[in-house]
């Protein structure tokens, strides 16, 4: 019974390690991640969309909310203006169903 706890626990822990809560940089060198939106789905490494809530942004699924706080973020990006800077291209949608990774080798990017 102990084990099943401690298993929850963790497992529950580690769900909420991924969630995708996004601050953004001002400044490239302050940034985990340079990102590039990009005006087509097919383009993207990512397709992202923008979560109300911080509870709604879990997983590293494509769900983001952006916090105005550094301190409450997982990861910190930095937008550029051009395709060939970015670590990570990403898509904006307007449907919470079209979240996700489209180019699974850079999933390692969000953890």
């Amino acid at each position: 019974m102990k084990k099943l706890l401690f298993l929850s626990i963790v497992m529950f822990i580690s769900y909420g390690i991924f969630a995708q809560v996004v601050y953004i940089c001002q400044y490239k060198s302050d940034a985990d991640i340079k990102v590039y939106v990009t005006k087509y789905k097919s383009d993207a490494d990512l397709v992202v969309y923008k979560c109300k809530y911080k509870s709604d942004a879990t997983g590293n699924n494509g769900l983001w909310y952006f916090t105005r706080y550094k301190s409450d973020a997982k990861k910190k990006i930095y937008f550029v203006d051009y395709k060939s800077n970015a670590d990570l291209i990403i898509y904006f949608s307007d449907y919470k169903s079209e979240a996700g990774w489209i180019k699974k080798s850079k999933q390692h990017l969000m953890y």
